[in-house]
């Protein structure tokens, strides 16, 4: 399957990948529902990725981590975008008594930190993301994990030049 691989300089980087994602999303070529599984150390820029999706969906307000919430919700036109955040999931089994499965529909985009907590329980993820830092810097693996997510990332490396 696909990878690719950025440094990020800076959050202006960091929200450009995310922007990506959503201009591909947007494109006629690839509009279709994705699943993506955030990973990286707390404070690496996993909700700043998601706010440059959300954003360069379309979404005009505040995008904000769902750290307490759980899940945060973006109702768009032709959209609905669903950023989780299982940080603080105590047991996986919570996710079924929120009706977790109905979150993944082909009308839905679902960004998933600390999928890890979610095990057997989410759908399969298009796109796996690794965000770690290096130095004074971050770097940003994607790898496609469906057919779907192998062509979001090669039209994404058309479009992301960092």
């Amino acid at each position: 399957m696909k990878e690719l691989e950025y440094f990020l300089a800076d959050e202006a980087a960091t929200i450009a990948i995310g922007a990506g994602l959503a201009q591909v999303l947007k494109s006629t070529a690839v509009q279709q529902a994705l699943v993506v599984y955030l990973n990286g150390d707390l404070g690496a820029g996993k909700t700043t990725l998601t706010r440059g999706f959300v954003r360069g969906m379309g979404h005009q307000g505040n995008v904000k981590s769902p750290t307490y919430t759980l899940v945060e919700p973006y109702e768009l036109a032709n959209w609905r975008i669903f950023h989780f955040d299982l940080y603080r999931l105590a047991d996986a089994e919570e996710l079924e008594y929120m009706g977790i499965r109905d979150y993944f529909n082909d009308d839905c985009c679902c960004f998933i930190e600390w999928p890890e907590k979610g095990t057997g329980l989410l759908a399969k993820a298009d796109i796996i993301i690794n965000i770690a830092y290096q130095d004074e810097q971050r770097i940003i693996k994607l790898q496609a994990e469906s057919t779907h997510g192998e062509q979001v990332m090669t039209a994404l490396a058309d479009i992301i030049k960092l």
